[in-house]
């Protein structure tokens, strides 16, 4: 299924691995509900057998329940397509046997391994979710569960799971009867490089006489937005006998099985869960969830900072040099050839063109920018430059409608930003040496320092190499103005509850400081408040889709907090008050503003008259003046990724990491750029105020999170901007 659409692209496969007649697929349109609310009869996470398509692009199937009975339908209902991803017979056999809604759509959250888990065949080895903690096994069958007695049945698939002791073989117990296992038992699969020799073409026999034991025969198509498969037979391997494995020479990354020695020389075992440099260190350090809960770790929080999230004394922090491959599952030869879990596709040549190019059309930003090796490519801590760079240029007009610059005045660094522009937006990719380039024409110390700032960065590429003047211009209490480019929230945590939006936090922090926007900005960039050195002050903040600033506008019609009419006085003591909407900025009428403080909770109120547009009407209607999120800028432990909105349509959100890979070592390597389409986003972002400020980003798809989480500067222009404003001037 296509991101976005409702059709849908299914190809199912025979036994004999040739593609089924198209009436047969037809007849097999299996789904999932992913998004939106309950509606007759489906929720998310309920799977659903298609029946027919109406006209207006809504589906209606057969349901299927949960539990022991799932393969049988329950009853028919409607669903809207786009709120539906679409299942093969052997994807939704998988999901019905997972009982739980939610473990569903988690396990759906993860294309890797949910893809590896369909591909899954006897003699495979997994890591299972187990009372006792992750334990491995290998897989010796493949299981029909529930009858079918009806056409429209559909019979569940499980797992058969034979565990195994940390000497590579099978428990001692092994005739007794093998459990089923859900998909959503198996938390990794083990790639066949790294299982030890001898396993990976073991023969399994059947279970039991009554075992109705079953093959895949169903192809996995992508899932979602982020298509990174593991494919098997990727690249050759060479065995060298007689040698011992260099454990230095296999790749460490999250969700890695690992085993670290403790003080006590006792071993322990784990996943790494984040990779990265705490504060106050200098290397990179894992954060390992382990088997077994250890006395002295914590639930994912080092140092006061949680970097990832799981029961109480299982997280173990250590430098990534104490960490060795988990040698239940190393083979015990080395490899000569490292195995590539991705293939990064070729960039074309491109050549430079004098003309302009323009932002990128909502029709065609997928196609040019979805994929790996797209977008700007980082280099030696570059993100932060990368992730403001693609946000502000691929495919907002923000900044070609507020820079007007004949051609014949531009600099040398001005000309190196336009070739970098014209790259992304006509190639969809920039290589790392572009933009290396730029970054040493900055000339400014943080940036040939490596150092991150992406404010700083900002201030210097308006002012002196688009030679803009000041975005904000920003009136303070004293009468005083003030340019800026950026917008710092400042404010006290009390102030604001434990799930502020972007909308609050604004209004807050200028109220409390006493700032106004002289006039309406062309762009505007808000910081997230820190807390002393750190990025964050809260867990997570909610977007606020439209940012409406017209209470904040200096010498503008406002109207009445109470009764609507236009706005006299405005009262700042007002803004926290519990009774009247905290957060919301209190102006009022001078009837309203007299009955307000007449109450004995405000009578020592001192409310202020405004300052207001002569030639008014006090019954004329009063407009509002509003911004629009277009990008987003987000740090999680030193490293900057973005969200950028790149057309009209909801959905149209695009995820860009310039260092989401990387292909061969710190010295001979290079990092691999990632562009993801995030259609999830504007479903969340879609829902009413009152369901956001309740969401928990534990339990929301990755990149939901990462955006409720890590957001650090939430960029806004004006839709209507169209033309050059008035404040932008050349060099």
């Amino acid at each position: 299924m296509q991101s976005g659409n409702s059709t849908f692209f299914i190809t199912e496969r025979g036994p004999d691995g040739n593609p089924m007649e198209s009436k047969a697929v037809s007849k097999d349109r299996f789904f999932i509900v992913i998004r939106g609310k309950s509606r007759k009869g489906f929720c998310r996470g309920c799977i659903g057998r298609v029946e027919a398509e109406t006209a207006g692009g809504e589906l209606i199937g057969l349901l299927y329940g949960c539990g022991s009975n799932a393969g049988s339908p329950k009853s028919g209902g409607l669903v809207k397509a786009v709120d539906t991803y679409a299942l093969t017979r052997h994807q939704a056999q998988l999901l019905l046997y997972v009982s739980s809604t939610s473990k569903r759509l988690e396990l759906l959250s993860n294309p890797q391994l949910f893809s590896t888990i369909c591909e899954l065949s006897p003699g495979d080895l997994v890591v299972m979710k187990h009372t006792k903690g992750h334990v491995p096994g290998v897989v010796k069958n493949l299981m029909q569960i529930g009858k079918k007695e009806n056409k429209e049945d559909l019979k569940m698939l499980g797992f058969q799971v034979q565990f195994m002791d940390n000497g590579n073989d099978f428990l001692a117990n092994k005739l007794a009867p093998l459990t089923i296992f859900n998909a959503a038992d198996i938390i990794q699969v083990v790639p066949s490089h790294t299982a030890p020799l001898g396993m990976q073409n073991r023969d399994v026999k059947s279970g039991g006489s009554g075992s109705n034991v079953v093959m895949r025969v169903s192809s996995m198509p992508s899932i979602g937005t982020s298509s990174r498969q593991v494919k098997k037979n990727e690249s050759e391997q060479s065995v060298i006998h007689n040698q011992t494995l260099s454990t230095s020479s296999v790749p460490l990354e999250v969700g890695s099985l690992v085993e670290v020695v403790n003080n006590a020389g006792i071993t322990v075992y784990g996943v790494i869960r984040w990779l990265g440099i705490p504060q106050g260190k200098m290397d990179t350090w894992a954060g390992i969830e382990l088997d077994y809960e250890v006395k002295g770790c914590s639930d994912g929080v080092y140092k006061d900072q949680r970097y990832f999230t799981c029961k109480s004394n299982s997280a173990l922090f250590v430098p990534i040099t104490k960490c060795s491959p988990d040698s239940r599952f190393v083979c015990s030869f080395p490899v000569t050839k490292s195995f590539k879990t991705t293939k990064v596709p070729p960039v074309p040549p491109y050549e430079d063109s004098e003309e302009d190019a323009p932002p990128v059309p909502e029709s065609e930003a997928v196609s040019l920018f979805v994929g790996k090796m797209k977008g700007i490519q980082g280099h030696k801590n570059s993100c932060y430059l990368d992730a403001t760079l693609f946000s502000l240029f691929s495919s907002s007009v923000t900044v070609d409608a507020i820079c007007n610059k004949p051609a014949d005045k531009e600099q040398p660094i001005t000309c190196i930003l336009k070739s970098i522009v014209n790259r992304l937006r006509r190639q969809g990719f920039v290589p790392a040496m572009s933009v290396m380039n730029f970054r040493k024409k900055l000339g400014c110390e943080t940036f040939s320092k490596n150092e991150k700032d992406p404010e700083e960065f900002i201030s210097v590429l308006f002012q002196k190499v688009l030679c803009i003047e000041p975005l904000l211009k920003l009136r303070s209490e004293g009468g005083t103005s003030q340019g800026a480019y950026t917008l710092q929230i400042f404010l006290e945590k009390e102030q604001m509850g434990q799930t502020p939006t972007v909308q609050k936090l604004l209004d807050t922090s200028c109220m409390s400081g006493n700032i106004k926007f002289e006039t309406m900005p062309p762009c505007l960039i808000v910081q997230m408040p820190r807390c002393g050195n750190n990025y964050k002050m809260f867990s997570h903040i909610i977007p606020s889709i439209e940012l409406d600033i017209t209470d904040l506008l200096y010498n503008s019609s406002r109207e009445c907090f109470i009764c609507g009419r236009m706005a006299t006085f405005e009262c700042l003591q007002c803004l926290p008050d519990c009774k009247l909407q905290p957060g919301r900025i209190k102006q009022y009428c001078s009837t309203c503003n007299t009955q307000v403080h007449t109450h004995r909770s405000r009578s020592s109120h001192s409310p202020m008259a405004l300052v207001l547009p002569a030639g008014v009407a006090t019954d004329a209607p009063l407009p509002r003046h509003a911004m629009q999120l277009f990008g987003v800028l987000c740090i999680q432990t030193s490293h900057y990724v973005s969200f950028v909105k790149y057309g009209l349509d909801s959905h149209s959100w695009l995820f860009f990491d310039s260092m989401a890979d990387r292909y061969g070592d710190d010295q001979n390597g290079y990092n691999i750029p990632e562009v993801r389409a995030c259609p999830e986003l504007g479903d969340f972002l879609g829902q009413p105020d009152e369901e956001l400020t309740r969401a928990n980003p534990a339990l929301e798809p990755e990149l939901v999170r990462r955006l409720l989480c890590d957001s650090y500067m939430f960029l806004y222009h004006r839709p209507e901007m169209l033309v050059s404003e008035p404040n932008s001037r050349g060099p």
